[in-house]
């Protein structure tokens, strides 16, 4: 090798990326702190394809033949489970690391079409709850305007074990997006950084949690479905205690989730991804008996009907989404809609210090188009009506696309989407999966 080439050779453990980590730190002190999720490439749905019919299988006609994608959730032990016409549900996200206006219009979308959409941390907003048929109240560690009456007024609760961007960590919501509002309902003083607790302050096991699932379905008659919702991490052993203490629905979320905002260590090394997760916790379920009783929801990173179709035929009853509506909304997109007009954010971008396609600075509440942001200039950039109209169009193309795989299987309803309708195009994913890599008929590790 010439001197000239290794003078320019960049080491593969000190590249720029880390060599930038290092000399930041040593200069400040502090760790990073960003939002959305992971960006570090791991094994995903992209690394499965379907097995289409052809003259094994018998392929339904997609003008002609119905493929059902009704979802039923939280049967179990709730008197009044959901009914939803689609398996897409949207994530928590909370008022304060949303604007008002985005919780509305996310409400509008979801009604449109016949799905949930959930609270978050903070509380439960007028707009939300008034625009959202059916609405997921969730009970976080921190307790943040949680209030019985509006646990009564929701149609389910889901109690918030821990998140795929920081399972074992707590939430951050920093000063600039604690406005008036936020602080009232949060009971916080204005502009001070919050941090949420990484656990909850009543109970520290299984056993505990089963007492707080029966004091839940006691305020509200035995009606609402209770969700439990893991950080993918020890996911076999995590889904099988929430099952045990109770849970009508469990949700695991994978590394590829997103959240508003916590320390970049936390986004790219801690948890496992969704792919894993998801067929660790279906094993779960499938150890104890109670697919089918209990409903399981994906989470962490979903994007396309294609990724939902391969969630379901993993296991999955359904999946929800959170940066995939972001983006629907408008997030790293270079424009946002005034009077009628697209008018250019890229300055806002560039005074960020970054570009459209590339912001992941949800922390800063200086949102260029409106979505994660709390200033009352800004957020108006995002009008309901206009964010409720793209959430709505992206949510039918995913379902769209998924039935249009499951008839290309062959069925009928999503739902019987099946393992055996996969292959994996990589090694790992199939390891992960627990499916053949293509053209095979082996499974590693098997």
């Amino acid at each position: 090798m010439s001197a000239a080439h290794l003078s320019l050779e960049e080491s593969a453990g000190f590249d720029r990326s880390i060599i930038d980590y290092v000399q930041r730190a040593a200069a400040t002190g502090l760790y990073e702190i960003r939002g959305l999720g992971a960006k570090r490439k791991v094994p995903h749905f992209d690394d499965l394809v379907f097995l289409g019919a052809s003259l094994s299988r018998y392929p339904l006609e997609g003008y002609r033949e119905k493929c059902s994608t009704r979802t039923v959730l939280g049967g179990r032990y709730a008197s009044k489970p959901l009914e939803l016409e689609i398996p897409i549900t949207i994530a928590g996200m909370s008022f304060g690391a949303l604007s008002a206006n985005v919780k509305e219009a996310l409400g509008r979308a979801a009604s449109e079409l016949g799905t949930s959409t959930t609270t978050g941390d903070g509380g439960m907003t007028s707009e939300e709850r008034g625009s959202s048929k059916t609405l997921v109240y969730q009970c976080l560690p921190s307790r943040y305007g949680f209030d019985p009456d509006d646990v009564r007024r929701a149609d389910a609760i889901e109690i918030v074990i821990g998140q795929g961007a920081k399972p074992g960590g707590g939430g951050m919501l920093l000063g600039q997006k604690v406005n008036p509002r936020v602080a009232r309902m949060r009971t916080l003083p204005e502009g001070v950084d919050q941090r949420s607790a990484c656990r909850h302050p009543d109970w520290t096991g299984p056993d505990d949690l089963a007492i707080k699932i029966r004091e839940l379905r006691e305020i509200t008659d035995w009606e609402k479905p209770i969700y439990v919702k893991v950080g993918a991490t020890r996911v076999f052993n995590d889904v099988k205690l929430a099952v045990h203490a109770g849970a009508d629905v469990v949700v695991v979320d994978g590394m590829q989730g997103g959240t508003a905002a916590t320390q970049t260590v936390f986004i790219e090394h801690v948890g496992i991804p969704t792919l894993a997760a998801l067929r660790q916790a279906v094993d779960a379920l499938d150890d104890l008996n109670m697919r089918g009783q209990v409903q399981l929801i994906i989470s962490g990173g979903i994007r396309t009907g294609a990724d939902v179709a391969k969630a379901l035929a993993m296991g999955a009853d359904a999946v929800s989404i959170g940066q995939g509506v972001l983006m629907a909304l408008g997030c790293n997109s270079d424009s946002y809609v005034h009077n009628g007009q697209h008018v250019s954010a890229v300055a806002d971008y560039n005074a960020l210090g970054t570009a459209p396609g590339f912001c992941h600075h949800c922390h800063t509440g200086r949102c260029p188009v409106g979505v994660t942001t709390q200033d009352p200039v800004l957020e108006q950039r995002l009008q309901p009506a206009i964010g409720a109209r793209r959430v709505r169009n992206y949510l039918k193309t995913m379902n769209m696309e998924l039935t249009t795989i499951a008839r290309a299987c062959g069925k009928q309803d999503v739902h019987h989407l099946e393992r055996e309708d996969l292959v994996a195009l990589s090694v790992e994913a199939a390891a992960m999966a627990r499916v053949p890599l293509a053209g095979t008929q082996w499974i590693p590790g098997m």
